[in-house]
């Protein structure tokens, strides 16, 4: 059977040693002649010696071939254009192939093997912190920003400095051990990381990097303790809380008016802090959250209630005239927007009364409300988003229970004001 290929000559380079000059072949071709060749109805060969000529195309188009004998068949192997590929060049290459041929060693086969080899090479090289990148770039882009962030800070802090610079085949059991008994005291944090070592090389099994998965092995390790809802306030607490709000004078402004926003709205810390003022049109009290913030990746429309409309166009004085609704800074430039942690630590410094008390318990704290006065269960389950997965679904009813909605964070905001008075 006939074959052609053109040989990875890199390869070859680094796979055989340079040839000894071949005198038993008298090269024939020369430049002139080459030059002067014609295309024709059918390609047609100019024979330079040895097996190695020149085919000139129907196209114009002429290219350096090596043909050999191999037992009973006779393969022929492309070299390359011509005069990309000069006589000179074409006649050392040549050479190298006849001495393959010589040594009862197939071309084609040769180079095919040595190309398997360098691309298994090169795979074992591949560090776990860059395959790290290429998993989260080819599985994480559907996920919102806060997920993937959380995700990138979780590897850079705790697993990269023990095994990023590592090849994924030199990652062994024991590495993921000593990284999750690091993390003993934080037992959630520690069997993240063992699940995001895990779902890592299952990926790299997938694309045929690695053959097994160091994090199976580590799975059960530490006991995580089981997860406990979100502690909502009573309406005794709400007003506390409220107050003690209203009493801070070392924090921002930004971060109080973030607290009693996201109350106000019922939103997820994600989707508020992350809010730009594009999305907000006070006029007519709405605020778009797009699909790529929000977690069941359907946009969310939020009806804002007077309460929060005053407060977002104080906000808008000090802020507006950048991207974010809560900047790190508003003086002096645009800033990023507030970090994940900073509700959290506001929070637990209020002191009101509720130490267990976290920002997405005003998530809870507002839906029981509403529930215990009347309010049906689906406008509460849409006014936390907790809505249709699919989103073409969630496109035609992106404005569902919207009077329902409307007057449920209404009413919120007038209880509120009603129980701190």
């Amino acid at each position: 059977m006939v074959q052609n290929m053109e040989p990875n000559w890199r390869l070859l380079a680094g796979f055989m040693e340079p040839p000894m000059a071949d005198r038993s072949v008298n090269y024939a071709l020369r430049a002139m002649v080459i030059n002067a060749a014609k295309p024709r109805a059918k390609p047609y060969v100019l024979t330079d010696g040895g097996g190695l000529y020149v085919e000139v195309l129907a196209t114009g188009s002429k290219v350096w071939r090596y043909s050999y004998r191999l037992g009973s068949r006779r393969p022929k192997l492309t070299i390359g254009p011509y005069p990309e590929i000069g006589i000179a060049d074409a006649r050392d290459k040549h050479a190298q192939l006849r001495a393959l041929v010589v040594r009862g060693v197939d071309p084609i086969k040769f180079t095919r093997e040595a190309e398997a080899q360098r691309e298994a090479e090169d795979r074992a090289r591949v560090s776990f912190a860059s395959f790290a990148k290429q998993w989260i770039a080819d599985t994480l882009f559907y996920r919102s920003e806060s997920y993937r962030s959380q995700t990138i800070r979780l590897l850079d802090a705790y697993v990269n400095p023990t095994i990023g610079e590592k090849a994924l085949a030199e990652v062994k059991p024991a590495h993921v051990l000593a990284i999750v008994e690091a993390l003993k005291h934080v037992p959630t944090t520690a069997d993240r990381c063992r699940a995001l070592i895990q779902q890592i090389f299952n990926h790299a099994i997938r694309k045929l990097l690695v053959d097994s998965n160091p994090a199976v092995a580590i799975r059960g390790v530490i006991k995580v303790p089981p997860k406990t809802h979100h502690r909502h306030l009573s309406e005794k607490e709400l007003a506390a809380f409220w107050k003690k709000v209203n009493m801070q004078h070392t924090a921002g402004a930004v971060t109080i008016y973030a607290a009693k926003l996201l109350m106000l709205t019922m939103v997820r810390k994600s989707e508020l802090r992350l809010a730009k003022w594009e999305e907000f049109d006070l006029k007519e009290a709405t605020w778009d959250i797009p699909v790529v913030r929000m977690k069941m990746r359907s946009p969310h429309r939020v009806y804002l209630s007077r309460q929060a409309v005053i407060l977002l166009r104080e906000l808008k004085k000090m802020t507006g005239h950048g991207e974010y609704v809560f900047p790190t800074r508003f003086f002096g430039g645009a800033g990023k927007p507030i970090s994940d942690a900073t509700l959290n630590h506001f929070i637990k410094r209020l002191d009101f009364g509720v130490p267990e008390f976290s920002p997405h318990g005003t998530r809870g704290t507002a839906a029981t409300l509403l529930r215990e006065n009347g309010f049906a269960r689906e406008v509460v389950e849409r006014l936390l988003a907790h809505q249709e997965r699919s989103s073409v679904v969630a496109a035609y009813t992106h404005a569902e229970f919207a009077d329902e909605r409307r007057k449920a964070l209404q009413w919120l905001a007038d209880r509120i004001d009603a129980i701190i008075a």
